[in-house]
């Protein structure tokens, strides 16, 4: 039992990371199509590389339910667990190692952001497993995880479109904040991939 969620766990790993990777592209490569918006990074802002971990994530648990329903415990609540500690270890490591960078180097590195990538998918990956694994719990009730399902789901719907105008949401190329959120009037700044 321990094995097979173990494995199901290090599969959320690998493709949560592919398909948020893929996310983080695909609004230009779509020629900014408004639509995509809604599981795509449109801006640099932490949010919306948090968006584009968020929906892989619940993609997989909905995936990954169909397979391990008879041997997890807590299943829905471990899942939600997951998807509210990854973007928790996002932040605390993306600012902790930026809050020692920034007045060092003053930049940030791309390998340090992987590895805050790295830090919150593993951080879910690995409280998902722990709460699977422990005898049915009593608490927190169905109530309150389909709730804070819900929130999660309208948070990650609609900050993209009305975002709060606080650090979180705004865009934060080349590590400095832009004075800009959610969709951006002009995208030609920002390519990453050059149109011939």
């Amino acid at each position: 039992m321990k094995k097979r969620l173990i494995t199901w766990e290090i599969g959320s790993f690998i493709w949560v990371a592919m398909a948020g990777s893929a996310f983080h592209f695909s609004f230009e490569l779509s020629e900014f199509w408004t639509p995509l918006a809604f599981f795509s990074s449109v801006n640099e802002s932490t949010w919306e590389h948090l968006k584009m971990y968020f929906w892989p994530g619940l993609i997989y648990a909905l995936v990954q339910y169909t397979y391990t329903r008879d041997i997890a415990n807590n299943y829905w609540y471990a899942k939600l667990a997951s998807l509210v500690m990854t973007p928790i270890g996002i932040c605390a490591s993306f600012y902790g190692y930026l809050a020692i960078s920034l007045p060092l180097y003053g930049t940030g590195f791309f390998r340090m952001d992987l590895l805050t990538m790295v830090i919150g998918l593993t951080l879910g990956s690995v409280v998902a497993y722990k709460i699977m694994i422990k005898p049915p719990l009593s608490k927190p009730t169905k109530n309150a995880v389909l709730t804070g399902y819900l929130v999660m789901l309208a948070m990650f719907s609609t900050f993209t479109y009305y975002p709060p105008k606080i650090f979180l949401f705004e865009n934060y190329f080349g590590y400095e904040y832009s004075g800009e959120y959610g969709i951006l009037e002009d995208y030609e700044p920002y390519r990453v991939f050059r149109k011939e």
